[in-house]
């Protein structure tokens, strides 16, 4: 990252650094556990905007646009349907959290290219920063005595550069490295326009693809003369302990140890218990901060999650205990009651201490 640019909210940086070296703060949980509480329509994800089938803001030229459906784009109601995003968000911030992720995780041009609006890229990221941002202000503001912070999320897109999508090929790939880049740095650019603190390169399942969105965060830093502070977050896709594309936890950071992350963890895929062995993993050759944010357990035979909050927070209170963390919160499955109880079972424990050998940059 470039080390050498200053942070663009040197105050808020430096409050961060000062509360996470005095306690374990607390991540969000999942988005779309929550957006499916709401039971929304397909009317709710256009909204007015997009009630043609395309949206009516947009000037398409002579290409005549196709008509998608819409239900499921749900970094999309963050435009149609602000109230619902801004009520979900809240919840958890009243819950216990301490950093708020923006809903942000498909708003590449790569992801909404597969419901025709590529085009809102930027927007979506923007927009999802600046009401997440208002949210944590008015958090912050009803008590001062805690910092609330905004997490500008890059998910991994819909596609993977390292592994190819046809079994009867494996040369091929459906995107390289610079298509990734190019739309990373445009989420980017979006994220820190709306007032993230903080950028995280989330649920990472191909090494490659977090490259490029790192090289693209640079990218964006060198334009805006200023830098955030970046996490990053990779997914064991299973009881293997490897990524997607085949990395164990430690090949994971030694990977992306160049970056100088701000923390670097794991979330999704696995719920705490089954991602316990490679959250150690990372505490132990990792010179950053640790996070983690498991799913409630693994999907059952109806798609749904069963770890309780009371099941949760007694095994990451464990990890906690076991000194692993330095940040934690919930993914898939996990809601507002999650968190909680996570916030109460580690709000006693001391955060997970930087190892010795770090240089300062890295801890900074």
């Amino acid at each position: 990252m470039s080390l050498e640019l200053p942070w663009k909210n040197p105050a808020r940086v430096a409050r961060l650094q000062a509360e996470l070296a005095q306690r374990i703060l607390v991540i969000d949980g999942a988005m779309g556990t929550m957006i499916q509480r709401h039971e929304l329509a397909e009317a709710d994800f256009r909204g007015e905007r997009f009630a043609g089938g395309f949206d009516a803001s947009h000037d398409y030229g002579d290409a005549a646009p196709k008509a998608h459906d819409l239900r499921g784009n749900n970094d999309l109601l963050t435009l149609t349907r602000p109230d619902v995003i801004a009520q979900i968000h809240s919840a958890y911030l009243d819950a216990g959290a301490n950093l708020l992720e923006t809903n942000t995780f498909n708003s590449t041009s790569i992801s909404q290219a597969d419901y025709g609006l590529q085009h809102l890229a930027r927007e979506l990221n923007r927009e999802g920063a600046t009401l997440a941002r208002a949210c944590c202000d008015a958090a912050e503001a009803a008590d001062p005595s805690q910092g609330r912070y905004v997490i500008g999320v890059l998910g991994p897109t819909s596609r993977t550069a390292s592994i190819s999508p046809d079994v009867n090929d494996p040369g091929f790939r459906n995107i390289d490295f610079e298509t990734l880049a190019v739309a990373y740095r445009e989420a980017a650019e979006g994220l820190i326009e709306g007032g993230a603190d903080v950028l995280m390169v989330e649920t990472v399942f191909d090494t490659l693809n977090a490259k490029a969105a790192l090289f693209a965060i640079d990218d964006a830093f060198a334009a805006a003369g200023c830098r955030l502070p970046v996490m990053i977050s990779g997914t064991i896709t299973d009881k293997s302990g490897r990524t997607l594309s085949g990395q164990t936890a430690d090949a994971f950071w030694y990977s992306l140890r160049h970056a100088h992350p701000f923390a670097i963890g794991l979330n999704c895929a696995l719920g705490a218990k089954d991602l316990r062995a490679y959250v150690d993993v990372l505490a132990q050759v990792s010179e950053c901060r640790v996070s983690a944010h498991p799913n409630a357990g693994l999907p059952n035979a109806f798609g749904g999650y069963d770890e309780t909050p009371a099941d949760m927070a007694r095994m990451l209170r464990e990890f906690a205990q076991s000194g692993l963390l330095n940040l934690v919160g919930g993914c898939c499955g996990t809601t507002p009651e999650h968190i909680h109880a996570i916030a109460q079972a580690v709000a006693d424990v001391p955060p997970r201490t930087l190892p010795d050998t770090r240089v300062e940059e890295i801890a900074a």
